[in-house]
């Protein structure tokens, strides 16, 4: 089974995918745990350029969408298609689903270009697509909690806004794979909320 986690930042993400995994573990699942942009050693380089804030260089949206895709076909060879063929449960912070709430929906950028990218790089998809939703301030005051914001985390309240209701859009299409999470509940049930539909 191929599970993948969404969200805005600060919603819980990590939390829930801990609990699910232990819970798969216990069950006698071969588990790999995984993240994007990540998951390699050369998509962490990738992800390592995304997160950065540079002062001096702005990154455009179409860089910032095309980084996400090479970091993602790299962790698709590596990690994820080889893990899937043999068996293997995949438990996935993020996935495609981020690409169109924050690219598409947050930056602007035409669905179109997406579905090109999707078509010719993305081989799997998750059975199954977990969106843990909250309102964006209780995220925000999550993430900063936290200490230094990344380039991402440090987008104004509005971008945030349009990624939530990309992530929103995305459910009201996919309701069959997505499944929405109160995440303004606590970890405990959140983590019931994602086992009823994994049971």
């Amino acid at each position: 089974m191929f599970i993948s986690f969404e969200g805005t930042e600060g919603v819980g993400k990590t939390t829930l995918i801990g609990k699910i995994y232990h819970y798969l573990q216990q069950q006698g699942q071969d588990v790999v745990l995984t993240r994007e942009p990540g998951g390699t050693p050369m998509a962490e380089h990738i992800r390592s350029l995304l997160l950065s804030v540079n002062p001096d260089e702005m990154m455009s949206n179409d860089t910032e969408l095309l980084l996400m895709y090479a970091a993602r076909a790299q962790h698709l060879q590596q990690v994820i298609k080889p893990a899937l063929e043999a068996g293997k449960t995949v438990l996935c912070d993020r996935f495609v689903d981020a690409s169109f709430a924050y690219q598409c929906a947050g930056r602007g950028l035409s669905a179109k270009k997406l579905n090109v990218l999707n078509q010719n790089f993305v081989s799997y998809l998750p059975h199954i697509t977990f969106w843990l939703d909250a309102p964006t301030e209780i995220g925000m005051s999550r993430a900063r909690e936290r200490g230094d914001l990344d380039r991402f985390e440090q987008e104004k309240a509005i971008f945030f806004e349009k990624v939530r209701a990309g992530y929103q859009s995305l459910f009201e299409r996919e309701g069959n794979r997505i499944k929405r999470l109160d995440a303004t509940q606590t970890p405990e049930h959140v983590f019931e909320q994602a086992l009823s539909y994994l049971k």
